[in-house]
């Protein structure tokens, strides 16, 4: 045998040149020829298109889709989410309880004179409001005309004796102006 046998059978033999099926004087060009050939057969083969159409009629999309079963998936999914954040609302609260038991029984506490509470809390509810009403309709006794008029007769005394006063040092002195006891004190003042 020779080499490179080791693929085919006891039986078989590769030729060892290129036997063209047609004769020629040069086999490598004519190898070359029917290899390009060979291809273009197989492109053609491969990129032709059937006569008749095999493929069948489109099934309608509301076979495909199944509406019903999406519809239920789309519950079932529902259920699981808000199982899962009950779920993980438990898991928080009980780590956010550090382990206490939450079963204890914790009953209201029931007063035994929440009726008469309420009726003293209704009665004085209803003295007050009547109270607010004396309030709101009482008339002021005071006479707010003669505090008035008292205090301007005290303010025109006041500029009154602000005027009168034979005192300049009390008095405020502006820029540029000297009081009397400032011109005696200092020596060659104008």
């Amino acid at each position: 045998s020779y080499r490179g046998a080791g693929s085919l059978g006891p039986l078989e033999r590769r030729p060892l040149c290129y036997a063209p099926l047609q004769p020629s004087t040069n086999l490598y060009l004519q190898q070359r020829w029917d290899h390009d050939r060979y291809r273009a057969h197989r492109h053609r083969v491969n990129s032709a298109l059937p006569v008749v159409d095999t493929k069948g009629i489109r099934t309608p999309a509301h076979v495909t889709l199944k509406l019903k079963k999406l519809q239920l998936q789309e519950e079932r999914l529902a259920d699981i989410n808000r199982d899962n954040k009950q779920l993980s609302s438990k898991l928080s609260g009980i780590m956010h309880s550090r382990g206490q038991v939450d079963n204890w029984n914790i009953y209201p506490n029931r007063s035994l004179n929440a009726e008469k509470r309420r009726a003293d809390l209704a009665q004085i509810s209803a003295q007050n409001q009547a109270i607010f009403q004396r309030i709101t309709l009482r008339q002021s006794e005071f006479r707010r005309q003669l505090w008035l008029d008292d205090w301007e007769r005290t303010e025109r005394r006041q500029k009154d004796i602000g005027r009168d006063s034979r005192c300049p040092a009390h008095k405020l002195v502006g820029p540029g102006i000297q009081s009397v006891s400032q011109s005696v004190t200092q020596p060659g003042g104008h």
